[in-house]
C-alpha cells in the first residue's frame, strides 16, 4: 500500500512532536491539552450536579434524550472546544503538531459516545447490546486510524472494486457497508421515535391497554419500513431489484408461513377486538388459567398450579373459549353434599348457607343459597351456590375450607353423610331340573 500524503502528514507531525517533546513549544502543547481535558471534566460534573437538581426524568422524551446525550458528550466536546481554540492561537506563534493529533481523536470521542448512547436510547437494555457498543466502538475507532493513516481512501476503492451484478445493477461491497450504515442510522431513528411514541401511548389512559399495545407495535413496524425504504435509495440500491425477495416472501407465505402469518394476525384480531384482556380467567380445550402476556404470535396463560402454557393466537381465534371474567370477575361456586334420609333437611340447608356467608372470598351480592337437587341411591343431594369475585386466585382453597366447615357442623348437628349402600341377597342353592321322558339320561 502506498503511503498518500495524509499518511506522510501524520508520519511528519509525529515526527516533529516526538523530536520537540522536550521543547517549550511542546510542553505548551502538552499543557493545553491537559487543561482541556481537566476542564472537559469540570463541565461534565456540573452539569451533572445541574441534573440532580432538576427533574432527573423529565416526562418529555426529547428534553430527556437531550439532557442525557450532554452529559454524555460534554466532556470530549468541552475539551475539544477547549483544543481547538488553543490551536488557533499558538499557531500563529509555534507548531501545534501535537494538537492537530488531538482534535481528530477527540472528535471521534464525542462522536462515539453519542452514537453509543443512541443505540442505548432506542434499542434498550438487551442482553446484545454490549456486544454491539463494543462492534461499534470498534469499527469507529478504526475507520479513525484509517482516516489518520491515510489508507482510508484506499481501502474504499479496494471495496469498491468488489462487485457483482444482481437484476442489472452493480453491487459492490463498498455501496453494501454504505447501505448497511444508512439502514442502521436509520434504524435507530426510527426505534428512536418508536420508543417516544410507545412512552407516549402509555400514558394516553383513555385507551385501552390491547388498543395502546396494538397501536405501538404496528407504528414501530411502519417506522422501520419506512427506515429501511429511505435508506436503500440514498446509497443508490434500486428498490426493484428487492421484487425477487419479494416474490420468495410470498411464496413463503403461502405454503411453509401459513400458521405463522394466521397466528399474527390472528394476534392482532385479539388485541383489536379486546375478546381477551391480561388477567382474564379463561379456559381453552384442555387450557385454564389466567391470560398473563398476549403477544402478536402467541398467549401466555398461567394455570392455578402455576405451569404457564403458550397457546396459538391461532388456537384462541378459531376455538370455543371460555372467558369467565370477560364482562365481570364474579363467577359461581358450585358445591355438591349429601346427606342421609333420616337428617333434618331444613338445618341442613342453613347450615350450608351460613357456612358459606362465614368465607370472606363470598359474595353476599347475590347471596349464598342452598338446593335440594335430588335423591339418590345413598343419601339426599344438596347443592351450595355462591359467588366469589376473584376467580383468578384459584377456587381449590376455598373449596376446602367451606367442606370442611361444612363437615363439623353437620358432625355437631348430628347430620349424617351416607356411606354407599348395597343391599346383598344370599338365595338358596336351585334344585336340579326334572328329566324329560325320551331323552337320555346325562352321563
Amino acid at each position: 500500500m502506498q503511503q498518500g500524503p495524509n499518511l506522510i502528514a501524520l508520519a511528519d507531525n509525529i515526527a516533529r512532536a516526538w523530536a520537540g517533546l522536550g521543547q517549550a513549544a511542546m510542553l505548551r502543547q502538552l499543557a493545553v491539552i491537559v487543561c482541556a481535558l481537566v476542564v472537559g471534566w469540570f463541565i461534565q460534573q456540573a452539569w451533572d450536579r445541574r441534573l440532580l437538581q432538576l427533574d432527573p426524568e423529565p416526562l418529555n422524551s426529547a428534553r430527556r434524550f437531550g439532557q442525557h446525550g450532554a452529559k454524555r458528550v460534554l466532556f470530549p466536546l468541552s475539551a475539544l472546544l477547549l483544543v481547538v481554540a488553543a490551536r488557533g492561537v499558538l499557531a500563529r506563534y509555534q507548531p501545534v503538531h501535537l494538537l492537530d493529533l488531538a482534535v481528530p481523536l477527540l472528535t471521534s470521542l464525542a462522536v462515539i459516545r453519542f452514537v453509543v448512547f443512541t443505540l442505548r436510547q432506542a434499542i434498550g437494555r438487551t442482553s446484545w447490546l454490549g456486544a454491539l457498543e463494543r462492534f461499534v466502538s470498534a469499527l469507529a475507532w478504526s475507520v479513525v486510524a484509517l482516516y489518520i493513516l491515510g489508507w482510508l481512501p484506499e481501502v474504499i476503492e479496494g471495496l469498491d472494486s468488489m462487485s457483482v451484478t444482481l437484476g442489472g445493477q452493480k453491487l459492490s461491497a463498498w455501496t453494501l457497508m454504505k447501505g448497511l450504515t444508512m439502514v442502521l442510522l436509520t434504524l435507530l431513528v426510527a426505534m428512536w421515535l418508536a420508543g417516544v411514541l410507545e412512552r407516549r401511548m402509555a400514558g394516553a389512559t383513555g385507551l385501552d391497554a390491547s388498543v395502546r399495545l396494538v397501536l405501538t407495535r404496528v407504528m414501530r413496524a411502519l417506522l422501520i419500513l419506512v427506515a429501511f425504504l429511505v435508506a436503500l435509495p440514498m446509497v443508490g440500491i434500486n428498490l426493484t431489484t428487492l421484487s425477487v425477495f419479494g416474490g420468495a416472501l410470498g411464496v413463503g407465505l403461502g405454503f411453509g408461513m401459513q400458521k405463522i402469518a394466521a397466528n399474527y394476525v390472528s394476534g392482532f384480531i385479539i388485541l383489536i377486538d379486546r375478546s381477551l384482556r391480561i388477567g382474564n380467567l379463561i379456559s381453552v380445550g384442555a387450557e385454564r388459567g389466567v391470560v398473563k402476556e398476549i403477544t402478536t404470535r402467541y398467549t401466555v396463560i398461567r394455570a392455578p398450579n402455576g405451569i404457564e402454557s403458550i397457546v396459538p393466537n391461532e388456537v384462541l381465534v378459531s376455538s370455543v373459549v371460555q372467558n369467565e371474567t370477560f364482562s365481570d370477575t364474579q363467577v359461581a361456586l358450585p358445591l355438591v353434599f349429601q346427606v342421609s334420609y333420616d337428617a333434618d333437611l331444613d338445618r341442613a340447608l342453613a347450615i350450608l348457607v351460613a357456612v358459606a356467608g362465614t368465607q370472606p372470598r363470598v359474595l353476599a351480592d347475590p347471596a349464598p343459597k342452598a338446593f335440594l337437587t335430588g335423591f339418590g341411591d345413598n343419601g339426599i343431594n344438596l347443592r351450595l351456590g355462591c359467588w366469589i369475585a376473584d376467580p383468578q386466585e384459584g377456587t381449590l382453597a376455598i373449596t376446602s375450607e367451606i367442606n370442611m366447615e361444612v363437615w363439623r357442623r353437620f358432625k355437631a348437628a348430628g347430620i349424617g353423610i351416607p356411606y354407599p349402600q348395597r343391599e346383598v341377597r344370599l338365595l338358596p342353592p336351585l334344585s336340579p331340573a326334572p328329566a324329560v321322558e325320551g331323552l337320555a339320561e346325562p352321563v
